[in-house]
This record gives structure tokens, sequence and C-alpha cells, in this order.
């Protein structure tokens, strides 16, 4: 069976890599994100349908999902912000919980009816190692990714009866356009303090992040779920 994903900011980095890894692997794969230029191209190269979306408007989430039917929910929307936490005020605080933590709730309200009509689902949070160890200079970041977790582990006691697990996936420091932001924000150096933060001493790729990703979509996971799998090179460890 063709299994349908759907991958939220899905345009470049790991949303990309999650949506060049699920159509390799056989799924009928749909993927938002408000950056149409590089979404129509993703789209020419790989296939998949794009739809310009902006993950924090609720009701148009809602509006979308309404007609759709997904059995593979990818959540990978996501913003940061490099500034101590006095430097920051409630605008930023609002403007972070809705793309990193708000926007999973709307996502997963709309597909999780379906999946549980249908007795099968998938639901991958791209959370990051933030949540679980925190982040200095990236506190509301951090708070707001550690929220995914306690989200996540909450919908997979929810829905397990339904068979549909729940998994995070917790990235360290990518080769990402965010790591580009960062760098352009802070300076060179920020991607050197990152890459000493892991035990591999480097930055991981988009698709190490997108292999943990499709694994936990896939069939050999179906006994795994409220989990969180690190995948940041050892930085979990202590590094």
């Amino acid at each position: 069976m063709m299994r349908r994903a759907l991958v939220t900011g899905g345009a470049a980095g790991i949303g990309a890599a999650a949506v060049r890894r699920l159509v390799r692997d056989g799924c009928a794969v749909a993927f938002v994100d408000r950056d149409a230029v590089a979404g129509e191209a993703l789209a020419a190269e790989t296939g998949a349908r794009f739809v310009a979306l902006d993950g924090t408007d609720t009701a148009a989430v809602a509006g979308f999902l309404a007609g759709e039917g997904f059995d593979i929910l990818v959540n990978n929307i996501g913003a940061d912000q490099h500034a101590f936490f006095t430097a920051t005020g409630p605008a930023d605080w609002q403007r972070l919980l809705a793309v990193n933590l708000e926007s999973a709730f709307a996502f997963c309200h709309g597909v999780l009816p379906g999946m549980q009509a249908r007795g099968w689902g998938r639901i991958v949070l791209v959370s990051s190692e933030a949540g679980r160890l925190g982040s200095r200079g990236g506190a509301v970041y951090a708070a707001a990714k550690a929220g995914l977790l306690g989200f996540g582990r909450s919908l997979a006691r929810e829905n397990a009866r339904y068979a549909i697990t729940v998994n995070a996936v917790l990235p360290g420091p990518v080769e990402t356009p965010m790591v580009d932001r960062a760098v352009a924000e802070v300076g060179p150096r920020i991607r050197e303090d990152m890459a000493r933060l892991t035990l591999l001493r480097r930055l991981g790729q988009p698709g190490e992040i997108a292999a943990a990703i499709a694994f936990f979509c896939s069939e050999d996971a179906g006994f795994i779920t409220g989990e969180a799998l690190g995948v940041s090179g050892g930085m979990g460890c202590g590094a």
C-alpha cells in the first residue's frame, strides 16, 4: 500500500531531505511551506505535491487538511532566534511559540481524525536537542521544542489504540538555512562553536536527520511510540 505523507516546512533543509527520502521510499508525498519558489523547485525535482501555506495560520491549516487524508505527518516547521532571553519580548515569544509549537497542534489536530478512522498512522515531530538540553541564546526556542516532547508523548498515549505512533527526532546542529541565518546574525565562528558541541565535532547533514524520520515512518518502527531520538552527533552525551 502506498502511504500518503505530509511534510511541513518541507521546502528546504531537513524538511526537503525528508521529502526526498519519503519519495524514494515509495510514499505519495505532499509538503507545505511559505517559500513558494523553493517549494515549486523541489516539487519539480521530486514529483512531490507542493502547497504554499503558512503553518502558523491555523484556519488555513484546518481548511487545507479538511480535504485531505494523510497516513504520515512529519511536523518539521521551525524557527530560531539568537538572543539572550532578557533581550527578547512578548512579540518574540509569541512568534517562536506559534512557529515551533502551535503549528504542530494545528497539523496534528487536522490529521489525527482520519488516522484514527483508518486505524493506522505515523506522526514524527522534529524537535531539537535544545528542547532536552537548553540553549544559550535560545531560551524560548528551547521551551517550544521541549513542549513538542510533552505534546508528542501525550498524543502517543491517546492514540496507541488506533495503531498510531508518535515519536520525536531531536537534531543537533545541522547544515540548514537556519544555521546560515545564525551565522549572519552572530558571525562565522558560531558554526565552529556548534560543531564543538557534538562528540563527532561536525555539523549534521539534513539527509542524516531524514533517515531517522523515515525509520519512524516505516513499518519497522511499528512497536516504537512516545520516544525521542537524538540525532546530534553525540551532543546529548555531554560533549
